[in-house]
């Protein structure tokens, strides 16, 4: 569960990081429709990286700050004092929380795979979405890290 976990979370917390620092303070007020700000976005998806990890190693979520900046710093450097073996017997976990209001029981996998990681990526992905309906150039390689493209480079 670790490596399926804290590594993806590590890399997309830092390219969030590059994201926020390429759009600018002032972007971060961006939003689509009556959804949360791109900066209510990623602290979610920040947030979401610790609900997650932090049951499967048997450690309480922590309190995070509520400005974003510090609260991307936070998440990372509690990733990345997270070690292998933390979380040992975790895929045998049965992780008890809640879901807006509702109160849930899931198997560590799905957990993970199927509220954990999804969460994530819906937050990140619609802070992503607000700052480019808002007239931020960022591209696919801003998000995973691993596209490029030419700066003139357009789908047809």
């Amino acid at each position: 569960m670790y490596h399926a976990t804290v590594p993806v979370f590590r890399h997309y917390l830092a390219q969030m990081a590059g994201i926020v620092e390429k759009a600018g303070r002032a972007a971060m007020t961006a939003q689509i429709a009556d959804s949360f700000t791109a900066s209510q976005h990623f602290a979610t998806a920040a947030g979401f990286t610790l609900r997650i990890t932090c049951p499967l190693a048997g450690r309480a979520v922590p309190d995070l700050p509520t400005a974003l900046a510090p609260r991307m710093a936070v998440a990372r450097a509690t990733l990345g004092a997270m070690k292998p073996a933390e979380f040992d017997g975790a895929a045998d976990r049965v992780i008890q929380h809640r879901a807006g209001f509702t109160d849930l029981e899931q198997s560590a996998h799905d957990f993970v795979f199927l509220y954990g990681m999804p969460n994530f990526f819906f937050h990140m992905t619609m802070g992503y979405a607000a700052l480019r309906a808002s007239g931020i150039p960022l591209g696919k390689g801003d998000f995973d890290g691993f596209h490029g493209y030419p700066p003139d480079f357009i789908f047809e």
